[in-house]
C-alpha cells in the first residue's frame, strides 16, 4: 500500500522533508497547527474569543475553581513556562483573574471571570460538536487520536533512547 504524500501545509519544511519518518516531531507540529488554523474561524463562528492553543488551560481552571500556575501546568501536564506564557493573553481578554496568595505573596492565584466562564461554556458546547467532526475525520483516515495516544504511551513506557539499537 502506498503512504500518502504529505501536503505543505502552513509549514516551513518541503512536503519531502515531511515525509521523511525521521521527522515525526515536525510531521505532529504540522498536524498540529493545520487542525489550529482551522479551528480559530469555526471559533469565531461560535463567539469563542479563548486562544485556541489556551482552551484546556480554561477548562483545567475552571475544573480546579482556582490555582497557581504550577498547579495548571501539573494537571494540564505542562511546563509553568508555557502556562505563564499563555496567561498574560487571558488577563489581556477579561477571561481570568489575578491575585496574590494571602498565604505566600509570590504566588499568583488565576480564577476565571463571568466572561472566562461564558467561553468555557461555549467551549463545552463545540467540544460537543468538533467530536462529531474528528469521529469522521478519523472514520475517513484512521483513529489519529488513538495512535498518537499509544505513541505517547509508548515512548513514555520506553523511551527513543531505550529503542536505539
Amino acid at each position: 500500500m502506498e503512504r500518502p504524500k504529505a501536503m505543505p501545509a502552513s509549514t516551513d519544511l518541503p512536503a519531502r522533508e515531511l515525509d521523511d519518518i525521521s521527522f515525526l516531531g515536525r510531521l505532529s507540529e504540522a498536524l498540529s497547527t493545520r487542525i489550529e488554523e482551522q479551528t480559530r474561524p469555526l471559533f469565531d463562528d461560535a463567539g469563542i474569543t479563548v486562544p485556541v492553543r489556551s482552551c484546556s488551560l480554561l477548562t483545567a481552571l475552571g475544573s480546579a475553581g482556582e490555582a497557581s500556575a504550577a498547579e495548571l501546568a501539573r494537571a494540564l501536564g505542562q511546563s509553568h513556562q508555557l502556562v505563564i506564557q499563555k496567561c498574560p493573553a487571558l488577563l489581556r481578554l477579561g477571561l481570568i483573574t489575578q491575585h496574590p496568595d494571602s498565604a505566600d505573596a509570590r504566588r499568583k492565584i488565576f480564577r476565571l471571570t463571568e466572561a472566562g466562564h461564558d467561553q468555557l461554556r461555549r467551549i463545552e458546547a463545540y467540544s460537543v460538536r468538533i467530536s462529531g467532526v474528528y469521529r469522521s475525520l478519523f472514520a475517513e483516515v484512521g483513529d489519529v487520536h488513538g495512535a498518537i495516544l499509544r505513541a505517547l504511551n509508548a515512548l513514555e513506557m520506553r523511551p527513543l533512547r531505550e529503542r536505539v539499537g
